[in-house]
């Protein structure tokens, strides 16, 4: 019986570049830090280890280019943000940010792993794609927050930080179990569930 051909291999730079980091990051989801080489991303990506060498230098530079693409990924879920009819308010902005990251992370296995690396692999490697991610986020919601202004009386970083945690949290949950603390994750009803219940906590502190 013969043998299946061979996947065409790009034709020209760029494309080679994309193909390698698309199989940088299954690998990275698929095996964690502790699986993470160019000997294993050769294997993977079928690219022969010098050629993910002249293009990404190493290891280090593989996550540098990872790193871009999630600081790429907050652009482009948080960056439509920019021309919808937000209403005038910070609390306005704040649900739509927690309501796009919410349905953005539910739909990413890699960031999912890269939120609880965070929480369990304080290593090198993952604080430098989580404080990547972070300013990623950070220098958007900034350019989106515009002339609004949060409540005088209200802690807001604090708030911040609090309700994305718990979209993280709930998200990672989710995946797992299916639910938190007896609310069910499971469907798409259960997270409209969710929203529903951040808004209403943003409305209050926030207006």
């Amino acid at each position: 019986m013969p043998s299946d051909p061979p996947t065409p291999r790009p034709r020209n730079r760029d494309d080679t570049r994309a193909s390698i980091l698309a199989a940088a990051q299954a690998l990275l989801a698929d095996e964690g830090f502790s699986g993470f080489g160019v000997n294993a991303l050769a294997r993977k990506s079928g690219f022969d280890k010098q050629l993910i060498y002249r293009y990404f230098g190493g290891i280090d530079g593989l996550v540098d280019a990872i790193g871009e693409a999630l600081a790429n990924w907050v652009a482009t879920h948080l960056e439509p943000l920019m021309t919808s009819d937000l209403g005038p308010g910070y609390g306005d902005l704040l649900e739509a940010v927690l309501h796009a990251y919410l349905d953005a992370l539910r739909a990413d296995s890699l960031m999912q792993k890269l939120v609880a690396w965070e929480l369990s692999d304080p290593s090198p490697h993952v604080r430098r794609l989580s404080d990547q991610r972070a300013r990623a986020m950070g220098n958007l919601v900034a350019r989106l927050r515009g002339s609004r202004v949060p409540a005088p009386d209200v802690d807001t970083p604090a708030l911040n930080a609090i309700l994305i945690a718990a979209v993280q949290h709930l998200v990672l949950a989710g995946a797992t179990s299916g639910r938190f603390s007896g609310l069910a994750l499971a469907e798409d009803a259960d997270w409209d569930r969710v929203k529903m219940t951040l808004s209403r906590v943003v409305r209050a502190l926030q207006g």
